[in-house]
């Protein structure tokens, strides 16, 4: 049997290509909101980085995230991502290869 493709994403702070599953999404929303994405398909322009604070911090300290999302992000909105990642659950468990 054919073995499927993992999807791989580039992380915005880190900038090491991982699979989409190890990292979480970004979204700038039509309406202009900038929110975490922990399911992956909300509308709008997406970002991907790692699950660490580390990484979030240098996106947002080198301006990835702006760059990224096409939108000036204020002190108020990287406080509010860094608290929503800190609130977020761990990473599913990797899928076991059969």
């Amino acid at each position: 049997m054919k073995q499927k493709k993992t999807p791989l994403r580039m992380c915005v702070g880190c900038r090491e290509m991982k699979p989409k599953r190890e990292l979480i999404r970004v979204v700038r929303s039509p309406e202009g909101e900038v929110s975490l994405d922990d399911t992956g398909k909300k509308p709008g322009r997406g970002a991907y980085v790692c699950r660490s604070k580390e990484c979030l911090t240098r996106a947002i300290r080198q301006r990835q995230l702006e760059r990224q999302l096409q939108v000036a992000l204020g002190e108020e909105v990287a406080l509010s991502l860094q608290q929503m990642l800190a609130e977020l659950p761990p990473a599913p468990p990797e899928e076991a290869d059969t």
